[in-house]
């Protein structure tokens, strides 16, 4: 659920109105913390939105600089990418326009509500063995 650099970190999942913060939790990433309880990622699941406090901005890094950007958004979807990589970054998340960006690219500090929680298939409502009405006329 998150992302492979914070399994080190005490983590739970996202619940719908959740508060959250953008942190650096010292792993070489940042991730979502609450916002009361900075030191615990809270994890998403792929399909998450979330609505933020200001417009989202970005931190792109060079070898020697570093640049800001603010992206027109306050809503967002998170992602994950590059899954067939064990070991690089897979949390993003995805702005109204399509663009997908890598969530360890958005400074510490900018905060953020869980809006909604993706959908999850469940098993269907009625028994295995049940068979649908036939009407015969």
């Amino acid at each position: 659920m998150c992302d492979y650099s914070l399994h080190s970190v005490a983590s739970r999942p996202a619940r719908v109105g959740d508060r959250l913060r953008t942190h650096d939790f010292g792993t070489g990433t940042r991730g979502f913390a609450d916002v009361n309880a900075r030191s615990t990622a809270v994890c998403l699941l792929p399909g998450t939105e979330l609505a933020f406090a200001q417009e989202v901005r970005l931190q792109r890094f060079g070898l020697l600089w570093s640049k800001y950007q603010t992206m027109p958004y306050r809503t967002a979807v998170f992602r994950k990418v590059n899954e067939g990589e064990p070991a690089t970054h897979h949390d993003a998340l995805e702005f109204p326009d399509g663009q997908t960006v890598m969530l360890t690219f958005l400074p510490k500090g900018q905060e953020a509500t869980v809006l909604q929680l993706p959908v999850q298939a469940t098993a269907p409502a009625f028994p295995a063995q049940a068979k649908p009405l036939v009407h015969a006329d």
